[in-house]
Parts: structure tokens; C-alpha cells; sequence
């Protein structure tokens, strides 16, 4: 499922202020993609904006952030999961989506930062359910969807699936525990999944039964591993990677996933880029018997 990965071309520059809290104060990583709260994770030295890893570089990429008004964190990720939302269920009926539509029905009185929405509405169409947001012919002022499920080489081991449409959401998860420590909360999960609008106890529009396919059917098909956390009130569950992940992927593609998600670049995560570079050493070395376990 990881093995053959779709294209995945950089988005564009995003209303990155949308993301709550930034990565120390720099408010350069964009809402919508899969570790907004990575950066707090990172266990490398503080403050530190550099991989300090052996034959490593670090260097920080700047980039303009474009503003994208007063409203609160909370009323901007609201409003760019309901286009996303608006834009997934249009698109059902294959009929062009009409810039009109979407600000009637949608935007409101959000037209001053309309742009900015639909940056982050296609950024997280395209990472998270598979499909580019695409004006149907210059300046007509309509969209439609495109299914990006074919995989192209040149971008193959960043994305690291074979582009069915769960994929995208197995990825975010992934790179949700890498960016954890390699272990996560149950709850910290949908905490943030509610934030793409997918919620645990509702239907989805691509994913179905969205609690169903993470804690049952990754788990069954052992890309997660899915364990109670002894001695919590109220119960809670921890994911960790299955051993199906370690071999199908790494921790280095997971990592340029979240980076290629942010626009930034992997070694903005000192602590995760080390250990994915250390991951890539033990992988590379000759093998005795078996595959080597990832660490």
C-alpha cells in the first residue's frame, strides 16, 4: 500500500498564520497538513532551528507568509474545513464548481482572505484525500477535481503509497507518531483529525467509518499498532508503527511527507531528522539474515 507513491508537486505559498502557535514564532508552516504539533515534540536541543547531525546541513529556507486577516485560529480552520467539505460533496455530481457557489455557500463574509482559504483548501485535498483543485480554463472561474491517484516517479518516495484514496490518511497518522516520539494518544489523534474535519464517530465522505479504518483495518492490515494504556480514567489507547510501516516505508519518507506538506524542508525538525538519518544508516547496512527491524 506504501510501496508505489502518487505525485505529489509543492504546493503553493500559504496563508501559513492559519497554523496555531507556529514553530517559534516563525509562522511559516501551513494549516492543513500533518504536524502542527510536531514541532513541540522535537527532542533536540532547544531552541535549536538546525539539524546538528553528522555530514548534515541544517539551513532554513525563508519563505513570505501572507497574511490572512483578524480572525481567531479557531474560525479559520473551521472555515477551511467547510470548503473542503463543500468542494468534495460538489464534486460528486462532476459538474464544474463555480467560484460564485463557493462564496455564496460558503465563504461569506471570508471574501477578503478567499484566496488564502482555497490555497489551503487544495493543499489539503491533494495530501490528505488524493484529488488537485484545478480551474477548469484560465480565468473561468470554475474547478473542478481531479483524481491524482496514478503515481509518478519523480516524487515517488516522498509520498511512499500506491495512491488509493486511505492512503492520505495513513500518512498524516504515520507522520502524527513519528513526530510524537513514535508513540501517540489515541485521543491526540482525533484531536486533530477533528481539525480536518474527520471525526471518529461520524461518516465520512472518502473515508467512510474513519475510527473503524484507523484502529481496525490498519491495524489488522499491521501498519498500526493499536494498544490500551495501562491505568488511564478514562480508557485511552496509544498507536505506535506496525511492522508492515517499517518495512514498506521509513521514517525518512515519512519525515519529507510532513515536510513537503509544510513547505519546509525535513531538516527543520533537528531531533526527527537525525533519527530518520540514523534510520537510513542502519537500513543501508549489509544485512545477516533478515530485514533489519527500524528502530
Amino acid at each position: 500500500m506504501l510501496q508505489k507513491p502518487r505525485s505529489r508537486g509543492r504546493p503553493s505559498a500559504q496563508a501559513e498564520r492559519v497554523r496555531e502557535g507556529g514553530r517559534g514564532g516563525d509562522g511559516r508552516a501551513p494549516r492543513g497538513g500533518v504536524a502542527e504539533e510536531a514541532p513541540s515534540t522535537s527532542r533536540g536541543p532547544g531552541g535549536s532551528q538546525e539539524a546538528r547531525c553528522p555530514s548534515s546541513q541544517g539551513g532554513r529556507r525563508a519563505e513570505a507568509s501572507p497574511a490572512v486577516g483578524p480572525r481567531s485560529q479557531k474560525q479559520l480552520e473551521l472555515k477551511v474545513a467547510e470548503l473542503v467539505q463543500f468542494l468534495l460533496i460538489k464534486d460528486q455530481k462532476k459538474i464544474p464548481i463555480k467560484r460564485t457557489d463557493i462564496l455564496k455557500h460558503v465563504v461569506g463574509d471570508y471574501k477578503d482572505i478567499f484566496p488564502d482559504l482555497l490555497k489551503l483548501a487544495a493543499q489539503r485535498l491533494e495530501y490528505v484525500f488524493g484529488y488537485k483543485l484545478v480551474e477548469l480554463e484560465p480565468k473561468s472561474n470554475s474547478y473542478i477535481l481531479i483524481n491524482t491517484l496514478e503515481p509518478v516517479e519523480e516524487d515517488a518516495e516522498v509520498r511512499g503509497d500506491q495512491g488509493t484514496p486511505t492512503t492520505g490518511l495513513l500518512m498524516i497518522v504515520l507522520g502524527l507518531i513519528f513526530m510524537k516520539g513514535n508513540t501517540i494518544k489515541e485521543t491526540e489523534v482525533w484531536d486533530f483529525l477533528r481539525r480536518l474535519g474527520v471525526y471518529p464517530t461520524k461518516k465520512h465522505l472518502i473515508f467512510g467509518d474513519p475510527k473503524k479504518l484507523i484502529t481496525e483495518d490498519f491495524v489488522r492490515q499491521r501498519y498500526l499498532e493499536y494498544r490500551r494504556i495501562p491505568h488511564t480514567d478514562p480508557v485511552d489507547y496509544e498507536f505506535q508503527w506496525g511492522p508492515r510501516t517499517n518495512l514498506e516505508t521509513s521514517k525518512m519518507k515519512v519525515l519529507k511527507f510532513v515536510a513537503k506538506v509544510h513547505n519546509q524542508d525535513p531538516k527543520d525538525w533537528p531531533a526527527q531528522y537525525c533519527e530518520a538519518l540514523a534510520d537510513e544508516e542502519a537500513r543501508a547496512r549489509p544485512e545477516t539474515g533478515g530485514p533489519a527491524p527500524s528502530s
